[in-house]
């Protein structure tokens, strides 16, 4: 089951993420500057909270995909948008590649506001490490 993963690291006035949560799993706290919390028993992977937030630092992870995979949800900003099967570089927050990962979903929802996320499976040992993929070109 995919849970939220959140790597805010701003101490800026930014709480969508909270307001977008159905169940009420991130909490931001009494100061808006203060970084957003998660409880992922709470959390039921709707992916509301990827979409929402500006920063591009919410993700859900599902560390159960297969034996020797997981997947990440994350938002993708580029068109074309990559086709399911489609292996691509998977990169942390440096923009460096870490592996190869595979693109096994992609979501465009209405309730998403027109953001697009891309769940990616990627080696179980990487995934907490995962924060996106190399744009793809067509």
């Amino acid at each position: 089951m995919r849970r939220i993963l959140i790597d805010c690291k701003e101490h800026i006035p930014c709480n969508p993420c909270q307001f977008a949560c159905p169940t009420h799993a991130i909490v931001v706290g009494d100061d808006i500057t203060e970084l957003p919390h998660a409880d992922p028993e709470k959390c039921v992977g709707c992916g509301a909270c990827v979409a929402s937030c500006p920063g591009q630092a919410c993700f859900l992870i599902d560390p159960d995909f297969s034996e020797s995979e997981a997947t990440i949800d994350f938002p993708y900003e580029y068109l074309p948008l990559p086709p399911v099967g489609l292996e691509v570089e998977s990169r942390n927050n440096l923009g460096e590649t870490l592996c190869t990962g595979r693109v096994v979903k992609v979501l465009s929802l209405t309730a998403y506001d027109h953001t697009n996320l891309v769940r990616m499976a990627v080696p179980k040992d990487l995934v907490q490490q995962v924060r996106g993929m190399k744009p793809w070109r067509g």
